[in-house]
């Protein structure tokens, strides 16, 4: 569109013509997609003319040349010449310059939201200083075995920190403590003790057998008293056991057999050794003063507290605090709570006051859950069984007060006070040792669900009346309950299972994948079902890893490994940045790892059918659009803590702690070995030597599993190589073998059908026609010759007509 000024040419004079703006837009549309109006020309006057006459490009996109025209002139004459505005020559002399950018509308941006306990609901998660989080976990109570319902918790809490961490970016400060001094420690510490010390004296066995009846009477009592169903079937399993262990013996000592009589003893101690040592602590417990025998039991379950943690690939917490080692700061946390006006003395013992706090303006009592205050059930629970005897509770102004700190009595361990001898009541450790560390208010406090109320709840009123504020904790986060198929699962109910008798079973990553198969902070059932979801799909992943990794070792030269996308490539691509929208988007919905696992299986699911394509049609997959796939999978299962160590794609071969990398040290061994048997099967199937091909499937078949190498022949192309767990490729022989054995028996099976219904129809045919119907009883009632003719006939001839028969 190059022309002098001044010049009209035709086109432009019979569009300035158009009286109707919208025919003159169209009709200058029409005539400039015949020209370039952008390189190498000066503008005319009849340019400036129709410029002058539109005050803005037109909206409609299919009159892009006369938008891309307008902006165009726009920008060489500096901006919109009004209608009285003089722009000639002059103007269309101007310097050229850029049109004007306009950036993206775009989309805004997704925000992380977390379930909040305290509003129940998900809130957007703003920490309170920038990226940085701090946030308190409540740790174990150590006076036994770690069992699946703290699995389901310190995993649970694991994949969400790490989400925090390495996927959001924050700077995450986790703090947990160890709870080493509490009633129930206290309790088991005696109880171990004293029936040690028992069973060191060598009781003889009628002493024994007297000891166990003896003991079975206060036992029998708290078994009627006891109103829980859950709770008086195990005890009435224990009485029953009890008593089953005590008949041999009865009858050994009735009858004068010592050898027999002591045998029995041995295993009637094992029986009753809960029922004993409850008898013990009850008449002896008070004698125990020796303060060591107190830390010496939650010593030794902490240390396997953490082992089990480091089995499972928990993140240690940045710091951990313990009750033992903060009392001077809980001292000082109670005496403030005190001068606060929220607490008080009573006999050794102080309390927190629910009503003064509840009666505040600045204060709110039970924001967890406020439909359970008042629950005496629930607040015993929290107090503990070493304090809701009848005095204790008489030292309360109200009910709903709980122990600060606890007067200690004889048989317990004690620290020196203001109020006398005594020690940290549950709740208080939390608060004091919190608060030490992180401040007057922090971004994240987490619990299992079933420490709501009355734990957390009496943490935040404590805390709060410390600081003298109403934000202790901007987000509650609680993990749902562990079921055992379908039952409940408790350690006062010896309903549960250790975490190492898990690990026995399935692997780490096996039980992180089936916490990550269901919402954190919903129950979770523990059984077979769950496990074997969690194994097929740690399978399904583990193929598709493995599969890309034999993609990759096909040698290519440099520029082969970028290869011109076809169709195929680029929907793969465009389903691969969806399903990483997807997965954003989920795990901005309070973590959603189980949406975000279905939106990798379908990612997986969609390469698997682009690789068999590929495979169908003799043609190599894409290799780096595959590779950055599988990247990204890898990427995301380390987030997730499912992938131990520092793998660059898929599963590490040889376990978590492996220093040597076994794949890059084995596979080109292995790869020469495929090769070499490929040419041996070649030449024995030209020369039909079945021998030599029976060797090569055994060497596949049984002698390379047991190695944990997998060959997979495929007809036409070359054999693929994949190093696997032993264990699961000896799994996977035995479930082909298993299913080969199956098949074979059901054609057996159908085989001799066959031949008893041949067998039957050639029995048939020997029956002479005078004969043939009458073991037909049930249908026909009398036969004679001519009946027995005209059914025959209707059988031969018309078998589709009636053959009932009337007499």
């Amino acid at each position: 569109m190059s022309g002098s000024s001044g010049e009209q040419a035709p086109p432009y004079r019979s569009i300035l013509s158009i009286s109707d703006e919208a025919a003159r837009v169209r009709a200058l549309n029409e005539h400039l997609s015949t020209r370039s109006y952008v390189r190498g020309y000066s503008l005319s006057q009849a340019d400036v003319d129709l410029f002058r006459q539109l005050s803005a490009p037109p909206a409609d996109p299919r009159l892009f040349h006369v938008a891309r025209w307008f902006r165009h002139i726009e920008a060489v004459l500096g901006g919109p010449c009004g209608r009285g505005e003089p722009c000639g020559r002059q103007a269309s002399r101007g310097r050229r310059g850029q049109p004007q950018w306009c950036p993206p509308a775009g989309s805004p941006p997704c925000k992380l939201r977390l379930y909040n306990s305290l509003t129940r609901r998900k809130d957007v998660f703003v920490p309170q200083h920038g990226k940085r989080v701090t946030w308190y976990c409540c740790g174990p109570t150590v006076y036994d075995a770690s069992h699946m319902g703290h699995a389901r918790s310190y995993i649970s809490f694991d994949i969400l920190r790490r989400v925090l961490r390495d996927y959001f970016g924050y700077d995450v400060f986790y703090c947990m403590n160890i709870t080493d001094v509490d009633d129930k420690i206290i309790k088991r510490a005696r109880q171990n003790y004293l029936f040690e010390r028992y069973r060191e004296k060598q009781p003889q066995a009628a002493q024994v057998l007297q000891d166990v009846h003896a003991a079975l009477k206060p036992f029998s009592a708290k078994l009627r008293e006891t109103a829980d169903p859950d709770r008086r079937q195990m005890l009435e399993r224990t009485r029953r056991a009890v008593e089953l262990a005590a008949e041999p013996l009865q009858t050994a000592v009735q009858s004068g057999q010592a050898e027999t009589a002591d045998g029995c003893a041995q295993v009637l101690l094992e029986e009753a050794k809960d029922l004993l040592s409850d008898w013990l602590d009850g008449s002896l417990g008070h004698e125990v003063t020796d303060n060591s025998i107190f830390s010496k039991l939650p010593k030794f379950w902490e240390e396997e507290f953490h082992r089990d943690m480091e089995a499972l690939n928990v993140l240690p917490p940045d710091v951990l605090t313990r009750v033992s080692e903060y009392v001077p700061e809980i001292v000082n946390f109670v005496q403030k709570i005190v001068d606060n006006g929220y607490g008080y003395a009573s006999n050794g013992s102080v309390y927190f006051d629910t009503v003064r706090f509840a009666s505040s303006d600045r204060h709110s009592y039970g924001k967890l859950v406020p439909e359970a205050v008042g629950d005496q059930k629930a607040l015993q629970e929290g107090e503990g069984d070493l304090s809701v005897s009848a005095d204790r509770l008489s030292e309360k102004r109200s009910p709903n007060d709980f122990a600060l700190w606890k007067a200690s009595k004889s048989g317990e361990p004690s620290w020196p006070c203001p109020w006398g001898k005594g020690r940290p009541g549950w709740h208080i450790e939390c608060s004091a040792m919190a608060s030490a560390l992180l401040g007057a208010s922090m971004d994240i406090h987490g619990g299992g669900f079933d420490l709501r109320f009355p734990h957390h709840d009496n943490e935040l009123a404590q805390s709060e009346a410390y600081f003298e504020n109403d934000c202790w904790v901007r987000y509650f986060l609680h993990t749902g309950h562990l079921t055992i198929a379908g039952c409940k699962m408790s350690k006062s109910l010896k309903n549960f299972i250790t975490i190492k008798d898990a690990l026995k079973t399935h692997s780490a990553r096996q039980l992180r994948l089936a916490f990550l198969m269901h919402s954190w902070k919903d129950t979770l059932d523990y059984s077979s079902n769950t496990m074997e979801s969690a194994l097929q799909y740690e399978k399904f992943l583990n193929e598709f890893f493995l599969n890309v990794k034999d993609v990759l070792r096909a040698p290519v030269d440099i520029t082969g490994r970028f290869e011109k996308w076809e169709d195929e490539e680029s929907e793969l691509n465009r389903s691969f940045y969806d399903k990483k929208a997807a997965v954003h988007e989920a795990l901005c919905d309070n973590v959603d790892t189980r949406t975000v696992l279905e939106e990798m299986r379908a990612l997986v699911s969609q390469c698997n059918l682009y690789m068999a394509a590929r495979k169908a049609a003799r043609r190599r997959p894409n290799r780096a659009l595959l590779e950055r796939i599988a990247l990204y999978l890898t990427h995301m299962l380390k987030i997730f803590g499912a992938i131990e160590d520092e793998s660059t794609l898929g599963f590490p071969v040889g376990g978590p702690g492996t220093s040597l990398d076994l794949e890059a040290t084995v596979l080109p061994y292995l790869q020469v070995l495929s090769e070499f048997r490929e040419g041996v099967r070649r030449i024995a199937r030209e020369q039909k030597v079945p021998e030599v091909l029976q060797l090569s499937d055994a060497l596949r078949d049984d002698i390379l599993p047991e190695l944990g190498v997998r060959l997979e022949d495929h007809e036409g192309l070359p054999t693929v190589v994949k190093l696997g767990d032993r264990e699961a490729l000896l799994r996977e022989r035995e479930e082909k073998r298993r299913a080969e054995e199956e098949k074979r028996k059901k054609k057996e099976e159908a085989a001799r059908k066959k031949r008893e219904q041949e067998a039957a129809r050639l029995a048939k045919m020997k029956i002479p026609p005078s004969a043939m119907f009458l073991s037909e009883i049930d249908k026909y009632s009398k036969f004679d010759e001519n009946v027995r003719v005209a059914f025959l006939f209707r059988t031969l001839v018309c078998p589709h007509t009636t053959r009932k028969a009337r007499s």
